[in-house]
């Protein structure tokens, strides 16, 4: 596990508050030179950390009235590569999870509608492995986020 550095910390809040800013302006809210700030993200991309940079956008906007949630229960290990695989190139899969409990794996999607939804449940209940399919509509989101919480390093 990596632990991140102050700065870093600080560089990595600054810019998944918002990642339009520039590198001079991330500068001056952390404290640092240009430069310094330059080289701490170039390295933080290399190492992974900062996986990417991305528009949020408002999925009601772009048409994608329905979000659920589908747990999914499949039959063997052997089939958990091809569904992660199908899972990947699917627009409408948000997240796929493996997971503890009764379903193997949760995935999170958002569709048009509920006629979109179920033409979805079909095409993943005919996938390798699937044995059955249980799904939970989202009637209303109260919190929904792609951050994170950066914890400072734990001190000896």
């Amino acid at each position: 596990m990596t632990i991140l550095k102050d700065i870093d910390q600080k560089i990595c809040a600054v810019l998944q508050d918002d990642a339009r800013l520039s590198l001079s302006e991330v500068a001056e809210r952390v404290g640092a030179s240009v430069p310094t700030v330059s080289d701490r993200v170039r390295k933080l991309e290399e190492a992974g950390t900062i996986r990417g940079y991305c528009t949020l956008l408002d999925p009601l906007h772009c048409g994608n009235d329905v979000a659920a949630f589908i747990f999914v229960d499949i039959d063997s290990s052997a089939a958990y590569d091809s569904f992660r695989r199908n899972c990947r190139v699917r627009k409408d899969i948000l997240e796929c999870h493996a997971i503890t409990g009764t379903s193997s794996h949760v995935v999170k999607v958002r569709v048009r509608n509920t006629t979109a939804l179920e033409a979805l449940l079909a095409t993943i209940q005919q996938w390798k492995g699937v044995q059955r399919t249980h799904t939970s509509i989202v009637l209303s989101t109260h919190k929904e986020t792609l951050s994170h919480p950066i914890h400072s390093p734990i001190q000896p």
